[in-house]
Order: structure tokens, then C-alpha cells, then sequence
């Protein structure tokens, strides 16, 4: 034993979006163009279920990658990262951490994530593999979240980000940079972020890897129509729309869709609103960036590249940023950080 206590279990603070805000943020979805409404809300108790897994199949790698990565380099991450409190955005099972929990020994740990069932249970979960830190759950929007919640547990003590996942490429470029400013403002000056980036590779890989052949992705963006029609009083056919999974070298995404089958009009949020046949509901994008694209990215941001580790394929990375002082230069070039020494994953 190292003499710290044994706690009794995680808290839990709910801070999810009120109804208003959800048809709010539809209606502006669905008037865009093309219509595309907020990621999170795929991640209902459900959505969270087949994410799950998504992760699991042959063909969507990255989790395995990443997770490989972490615990092959949990110590030197940890030792990177220094003392504090460890935030992770999006926690959803909230696996992934582990490593960290165990090399870092933070002196708390806060899961955000808009799921607040799969929140409850993950963090249940982690509080009983590491009794020794206060775990602390956050059911929010963390895309909205400017400042965290007056907790003892947060008061003065560094802060440090966690965001694996690529997750930052459901993100346009623009609001990736303003979502990275965001981080930092509720990180702190003296925080360090550790985020995961999914890197541009072959086609194929990358629709295959959001179009499984098991059909958990086309699952996942179906569940969507079916939560609208819960939460917001639609009447959504789930039958009556085509998942679609493709890679948009322009824009260096992949974009998911919900495709009508035919001319047809549904009700929701208080509204009619007609489809052509043809028309796309973009449930989601996923943007690659390379080493440098992310640098340039994070550095508009106001972060500085520290270190980076990958695979041995450099499929994926874990970027290590720190705040840029006022005045100072923009991110540094860390893509010859060195790399991770195991074998690929299989994806």
C-alpha cells in the first residue's frame, strides 16, 4: 500500500445541454447546407453502445493503435505531462486513460462526455481500477463548456488535457482552432495538452474504416434519426435514408451521411422539413491532418508542439502541446519526436 486513501466512488456533475438548447442547435442544423446537425447528439445511450462497437471492428483501427500507444508509453507520457489534474474531453468509456491513471497517479481525474448513463458507468468503472484517484464526471457539451465547475478538486491545481480519439477532426478547421482556444482557456497558462491525431492514409483504409462491413457505422448514424424522433418529436424512416461513408481529398475528411432514398418530408422540432431524393444529412465529418497540418492548426490555436510519439506505420500520433506564452513564436516542429517501437496493430 502507498498510504493514500481508498475513495468511495465517483461524482458525478450533469451539466447536459437543456431541451431548448438541443431544438435550437437542430434548427440551425437543419437549415444548413448541406444540413448537418451536432456530432453529440449521436452519442445517446445507444449511439454510445455501437460507437463501442465501431471500435471493435476489423476494419476501424485507430482504436487499437492509439490504445497500443498509450500503454507502451504510459510512463514517459506521464512523465512528459508532469503533476496535476488530468481532464480528458469526450471521455466516453473512458479506456483509453488507463495507462495514464496508472503512470501519472493525477491528483484527480474529470471525464467530459454528453452521454450521462455510459458516463456514470465509465466512470464507476475507472474508480474501482484506481480506488487511489478522485474520479469526477462531467455530462456536458465540452464543445460549449467555458469554464469547469467550482470543485475543491479544481481549485488551484494544474490542469492537464487529454483528448485522444482524433476527435478533433468531427471538427471543421475553424472550429477546431476555436475548440483548441477553448481548451486552453479552461486548461489554464500552465497546462499541457495531450491530444490524438489520425493521419491521412490510403482510401481504401480510411472507408472501410467508416463503413464496416459488420454495419455498425451505418447502425450508429441510423440511431441518430431514431433519437430525433424520442428527444424531439420527429417522425424520421429510418429505411427511408442510405448511410454513405467517403473520402473528400479536398477537404482531407471523411464524410458521413444519411442519403434519402426518395422525395419525402419529415417532422421535427416543432417543423416540416423536405427532402429531395438524393439529399444528404451529414451525420459527421473526420478530418486527417498530417504532422504539419496539425502543428499549424494547434499553433493558430495559441499551443506549441512539445513532443509527439506514433506507430511504427505513422498512422497516428499523440501530440504533447503546451500554451504559447504572449509574444512568443508560433508551434514547434516535433514531427521527428521518436516513435513508438511495437508492431502495428491490425486494423
Amino acid at each position: 500500500m502507498d498510504g493514500r486513501r481508498t475513495l468511495a466512488g465517483p461524482e458525478l456533475i450533469d451539466l447536459h445541454p437543456p431541451p431548448a438548447d438541443m431544438w435550437r442547435l437542430v434548427e440551425e442544423g437543419m437549415e444548413r447546407q448541406p444540413r448537418q446537425l451536432p456530432a453529440w447528439l449521436l452519442y445517446d445511450a445507444e449511439g454510445s453502445r455501437l460507437f463501442e462497437a465501431i471500435c471493435e471492428q476489423p476494419e476501424y483501427g485507430l482504436t487499437r493503435t492509439e490504445t497500443a500507444l498509450l500503454e507502451q508509453r504510459g510512463p514517459e507520457l506521464a512523465a512528459a505531462l508532469g503533476a496535476g489534474v488530468l481532464v480528458e474531453f469526450g471521455a466516453g468509456s473512458a479506456r483509453k486513460v488507463g495507462p495514464l491513471l496508472e503512470a501519472l497517479r493525477p491528483d484527480a481525474y474529470v471525464a467530459l462526455d454528453i452521454s450521462a448513463d455510459h458516463l456514470r458507468a465509465a466512470c464507476r468503472e475507472l474508480q474501482e481500477r484506481h480506488p487511489q484517484v478522485p474520479v469526477i464526471g462531467i455530462c456536458c457539451d465540452y464543445s460549449e463548456l467555458t469554464q469547469l465547475p467550482v470543485h475543491p478538486l479544481l481549485g488551484r491545481r494544474r490542469r492537464l488535457g487529454f483528448y485522444p480519439g482524433s476527435s478533433i477532426g468531427n471538427f471543421s478547421p475553424d472550429a477546431a482552432i476555436a475548440l483548441l482556444r477553448q481548451f486552453q482557456q479552461l486548461l489554464g497558462p500552465d497546462s499541457r495538452l495531450l491530444i490524438g491525431i489520425d493521419q491521412p492514409k490510403q482510401v481504401a483504409l480510411l472507408e472501410a474504416a467508416y463503413d464496416d462491413r459488420a454495419g455498425c457505422s451505418s447502425a450508429f448514424a441510423r440511431n441518430l434519426l431514431t433519437r430525433l424522433n424520442r428527444d424531439l418529436a420527429g417522425d424520421f424512416d429510418p429505411s427511408a435514408f442510405a448511410y454513405r461513408a467517403w473520402w473528400d481529398a479536398g477537404a482531407s475528411r471523411i464524410a458521413m451521411a444519411l442519403v434519402s432514398l426518395q422525395p419525402q418530408t419529415v417532422q421535427l422540432a416543432g417543423r416540416t422539413w423536405p427532402f429531395a431524393a438524393g439529399e444528404m444529412l451529414i451525420t459527421e465529418y473526420s478530418v486527417k491532418y498530417s504532422a504539419a497540418a496539425f502543428l499549424a492548426l494547434a499553433g493558430e490555436a495559441g499551443w506549441r508542439g512539445l513532443a509527439r510519439w506514433s506507430d511504427p506505420a505513422d498512422d497516428l500520433a499523440l501530440h504533447l502541446l503546451e500554451p504559447i506564452a504572449s509574444g512568443e513564436g508560433p508551434a514547434a516542429d516535433t514531427a521527428g519526436a521518436p516513435q513508438a517501437d511495437s508492431g502495428r496493430p491490425p486494423r
